[in-house]
C-alpha cells in the first residue's frame, strides 16, 4: 500500500519504497518549497506525468557522480578548452527548465509539467534551485538545473541544442562544486551517458548515509554568484 500524502504529513522512511516500480515511495501532497527541501534532504523527489497526481521516488540503487570522479572524455576536454561555449549561472533559469521540458525525440510528453515548472521557479526564487547555461553567440544552447543543499547538488535534467552544450554545463557545473565543496551530484537514474562521465550507481541506504554526513541545515547554501562563470580548463 503506498502511503498518500497530504500537505500536513511527511515521508515514510525511504527503506520503505517499492522494489516494483523501482522506489515508488508515496503520492499526494503539494509542491511546497519547504515540502521539496525536505524530500531532497531524504534522498526524495517528485517525478509525475501530466494527469497523475503527485509521485515521490527514491530508486534504489541511486545514480551519483562523485565530484571527484568525474572524468570527461578527451572531445569534451577539447570542447570545454576551446571556449566554444559562455557558461553563465542562474542568468536564465525559467529559459532552462522550459527547454528541458520540451518534447524529445521519440517522446509522447514531458515529467516537467507546468506545476513542477512553478514549484522549481519557487525554489529558484528561494535560492535552492540553480541553472548552468552554455550560451553561444547570444543565444542559450544548452543547460541544466537542479537543487542544491547543503554538499550535495541534486541534478534534474538538461538539454542540448548543439553538440556538448550540455557537457560543457556540466563540467563547469563540477569545477563550481568543487570550489563550493559540494562532493556529490545526484544524478537519479542510471543512464550509460551520466556512467560515461564517472557517475556510478550505489545502494540508496549508503546515498541515505552521506546524504545524512553532507546536508545539516534547509538554509540554501551558497553556490555560486549569478552571472558569468570563471574559465574552466580541463
Amino acid at each position: 500500500m503506498i502511503p498518500r500524502l497530504t500537505t500536513r504529513t511527511g515521508f515514510p522512511p525511504v527503506e520503505r519504497a517499492l522494489r516494483e516500480p523501482d522506489g515508488l515511495l508515496a503520492v499526494g501532497g503539494d509542491l511546497r518549497v519547504e515540502r521539496l527541501v525536505d524530500a531532497y534532504r531524504h534522498g526524495v523527489f517528485p517525478w509525475y506525468a501530466e494527469g497523475q497526481p503527485i509521485l515521490w521516488w527514491s530508486p534504489d540503487p541511486r545514480m551519483v557522480l562523485f565530484v571527484d570522479e568525474f572524468a570527461p572524455s578527451r572531445s569534451l576536454r577539447r570542447r570545454v578548452n576551446a571556449r566554444q561555449f559562455d557558461v553563465r549561472v542562474d542568468t536564465a533559469f525559467d529559459a532552462v527548465i522550459r527547454a528541458c521540458a520540451a518534447p524529445r525525440e521519440g517522446q509522447d510528453g514531458t515529467w516537467i509539467t507546468d506545476a513542477m515548472i512553478d514549484a522549481y521557479g519557487r525554489l529558484h526564487r528561494a535560492g535552492y534551485a540553480h541553472s548552468v547555461e552554455a550560451w553561444q553567440g547570444g543565444e542559450l544552447k544548452g543547460g541544466l538545473y537542479g537543487v542544491g543543499l547543503g554538499r550535495v547538488f541534486f541534478g534534474e535534467s538538461m538539454f542540448t541544442r548543439v553538440a556538448d552544450a550540455s557537457k560543457v554545463a556540466l563540467a563547469h557545473l563540477v569545477a563550481i562544486a568543487a570550489s563550493r565543496r559540494v562532493e556529490m551530484i545526484d544524478c537519479q537514474q542510471q543512464t550509460a551517458h551520466l556512467a560515461s562521465l564517472g557517475a556510478r550507481p550505489i545502494p540508496r541506504a549508503a546515498f541515505a548515509m552521506r546524504l545524512r554526513e553532507l546536508i545539516h541545515s534547509d538554509e540554501p547554501a551558497a553556490f555560486c554568484d549569478p552571472g558569468a562563470v570563471p574559465e574552466l580548463s580541463l
